[in-house]
């Protein structure tokens, strides 16, 4: 498995539009083979900082959803939806892996 760790620096002036951007992406992800683990604004702390985490099954799989992605409606929408309101100014992407013992191997 592989989780996607997604860090966006955002316009807090546009957080109506990146929290319809980023909760968007949920039933997509979800649709398209991925599960999705939550999307998280500010609250307290820094006002431009929020994360979305979601999983593949592996890596193979996240880039088949990446060119999933390319043809379907849906995610078309939202990329031109960020793009349009620049409510996101910018994000990294950052790729782990469950700590602990491999699958099938006794602790």
């Amino acid at each position: 498995m592989v989780t996607c760790h997604l860090r966006y620096e955002i316009d807090p002036a546009r957080i109506d539009d990146f929290e319809a951007y980023v909760t968007g992406w949920v039933p997509v992800i979800t649709r398209l083979g991925g599960t999705h683990h939550g999307c998280f604004l500010p609250h307290e702390g820094a006002s431009d900082i929020a994360y979305a985490l979601f999983s593949f099954s592996s890596l193979a799989a996240y880039e088949v959803y990446r060119t999933a992605i390319r043809d379907d409606p849906e995610a078309q929408r939202l990329l031109r939806l960020g793009a349009e309101t620049r409510c996101i100014r910018r994000y990294d992407r950052t790729f782990l892996r469950p700590a602990g013992p491999a699958e099938g191997v006794p602790v």
